[in-house]
């Protein structure tokens, strides 16, 4: 199975015959240790430090169909070089526009990727909640704005709706993380200003790569979103599913390295008015993510253990059928 690396020290990578060659610097930039990856056992890469590498490198990387998500010293995803699109599919191509050029497919779209990321995080809530956490009001404020999505008439609506139950999915964080000393707020960005916001800002970056990576193995075009605005040089598709995925992939990270001290206020560092993982918490989050992307269990509708990386990919393929007018689309439900 290939596997997925992350890349957290300045290097070099280079192509040795039908191997990938990445040399580590080390503080002062001198060489460190040599690892030799063979291609056909990697996944994508994810750039947190500078990679030098040359045009040579690249066209060997997309030759063989491999990613790679680069992340910015403030944990910012910037962008992705993704190899030539090997699966094109005119006419899912002229269906997915005609989706969102369509209003009412588009918001019925939108709208299921709305009660799907509801739905997630609404199973999260009442698993706490079963283990003594007092979240009954906000449990039912979010359903009833979930109630209120079908009435939407809009894609601003909806949003509106997405964002009010987040907001109030946002107020139980404190409640869901048993460790004293991690405070919430309110939800900021670009920097964040507390440890809960920066691993929210960090772990939806990866999340939105790792939909971006499974995207690019189908024949859906990442730029053409239905309830994200697609944008000018971004990947709004990556944007609807990780809303979907985020509750499973990201929020069960945050509260499993806090619950479990994994993670520790010493991981963090408060500078420029705002809050940011060290590396050394980085590395432990990541460490968690991607297990939690490798971990496997039985779907009840396929009947057969599959990765939750893979349930991404299961995503993408209906949602394909959907546009096709083969099958409906219904987003992904947790059972947890």
């Amino acid at each position: 199975m290939k596997k997925t690396y992350y890349l957290f020290n300045p290097g070099r990578m280079s192509r040795d015959n039908n191997t990938l060659k990445y040399t580590a610097y080390d503080e002062k930039g001198a060489e460190g240790q040599t690892r030799f990856l063979p291609v056909e056992d990697v996944a994508d890469f994810y750039v947190f430090g500078s990679l030098d590498a040359n045009s040579a490198l690249y066209n060997f990387l997309g030759k063989k169909g491999i990613s790679v998500h680069f992340f910015d010293y403030y944990e910012h995803y910037t962008g992705s070089f993704l190899a030539k699109e090997y699966l094109l599919a005119g006419k899912l191509q002229v269906a997915q526009t005609s989706h969102y050029t369509n209003g009412k497919k588009r918001q019925a779209l939108a709208r299921k990727f709305v009660e799907g990321s509801a739905f997630n995080l609404l199973k999260n809530l009442r698993y706490y909640q079963s283990r003594g956490r007092e979240v009954a009001a906000e449990l039912a404020q979010i359903e009833l704005y979930v109630a209120a999505l079908p009435h939407a008439t809009s894609i601003q609506e909806l949003m509106g709706y997405e964002g009010n139950i987040r907001q109030t999915y946002y107020r139980c964080f404190e409640q869901l993380v048993s460790v004293p000393g991690f405070t919430f707020g309110q939800r900021s960005t670009q920097p964040p200003q507390n440890e809960l916001n920066a691993l929210l800002s960090f772990g939806n970056m990866l999340c939105y790569a790792a939909c971006l990576s499974q995207i690019y193995h189908t024949q859906l075009n990442p730029t053409i979103s239905f309830l994200h605005e697609p944008g000018h040089r971004r990947f709004s598709l990556a944007l609807d599913l990780a809303e979907i995925f985020k509750p499973l992939l990201v929020d069960r990270t945050i509260f499993r390295v806090l619950n479990k001290k994994e993670l520790q206020p010493h991981h963090f560092v408060r500078e420029l008015d705002g809050c940011l993982l060290k590396e050394s918490g980085r590395k432990i989050f990541v460490e968690v993510f991607a297990q939690r992307l490798k971990e496997t269990f039985r779907h009840r509708r396929l009947d057969r253990i599959i990765t939750y990386q893979h349930l991404i990919k299961l995503e993408c393929y209906k949602l394909t059928k959907h546009l096709m007018g083969i099958e409906e689309y219904q987003p992904f439900k947790s059972w947890w």
